[in-house]
């Protein structure tokens, strides 16, 4: 498969120029011309960067990729050894941040619907990316913690009585806690991201909504898999998902 048409096609299913991201969207990192295998993961870490050599990867995909918005636009230190490797070794790198979240089948917060049983009805919030819906039947938030911690494998931290019944629920995963203040206004009962902040806990203790960061990277891990395998059905070409452990 050529390097330019898997590309372009992804290009055309996730349509990045939609977005305003905090990183470019698409090829990296430009490695071999042609494309037999596909290793996937959250992050373009060295240790996934090394596992994706290992397995014979011609390209790398990802969700958190390179350049992100006011880093240092240097290549020196972890980033000059990161893109070094990938060069060495003649491995490109693909990267989707916003449009990865937002694709309403393969992407992060569609693929975590279907994970913990939440019934998507509609987007909104900035740029269209918090879901929101309900779960199939009433049930309290003790039950439903536990429920994630077994389909993520991650405790999540949860800010809310564990009595408290919950039926509507809004999602986004990654750091989207800044979305609690929509999750209010849409009437839910819960809203689930991957982190906290400080002042998220405030907001869930006076609103009523209550609050589970289930993990950035617990959260994100469904979207860049599901895509990966789209991509190894639609082109017959080899795909294989490597999850890099990260507690955050």
């Amino acid at each position: 498969m050529e390097l330019s048409r898997l590309v372009s096609y992804i290009q055309e299913i996730l349509q990045p120029e939609r977005f305003s991201d905090y990183c470019p969207n698409g090829l990296q990192i430009q490695g071999c011309a042609d494309v037999l295998k596909i290793v996937s993961g959250v992050t373009a870490s060295m240790d996934l960067l090394q596992a994706a050599a290992d397995a014979g990867a011609d390209a790398v995909l990802v969700h958190h990729g390179f350049f992100w918005k006011n880093e240092d636009p240097c290549i020196v230190g972890i980033k000059q050894k990161r893109i070094k490797f990938l060069l060495d070794n003649n491995i490109s790198l693909l990267a989707y941040h916003l449009p990865l979240d937002a694709h309403p089948k393969l992407g992060n917060n569609a693929q975590l619907a279907n994970r913990l049983g939440l019934n998507l009805e509609a987007w909104t919030g900035n740029q269209n990316i918090l879901a929101y819906g309900t779960l199939s039947e009433v049930c309290l938030l003790g039950e439903f913690s536990q429920f994630v911690d077994l389909q993520l494998n991650r405790t999540p931290m949860v800010i809310g009585s564990d009595s408290k019944k919950i039926k509507r629920v809004a999602w986004c995963s990654g750091g989207a806690q800044s979305y609690m203040q929509d999750a209010i206004n849409l009437g839910v009962d819960l809203f689930i991201s991957g982190e906290i902040s400080e002042q998220t806990y405030h907001l869930a203790q006076e609103s009523g909504v209550a609050y589970m960061a289930a993990g950035h990277h617990a959260t994100e891990r469904y979207g860049v898999n599901a895509l990966g395998d789209h991509l190894a059905s639609h082109f017959s070409i080899s795909h294989e998902f490597i999850d890099i452990h990260n507690p955050v």
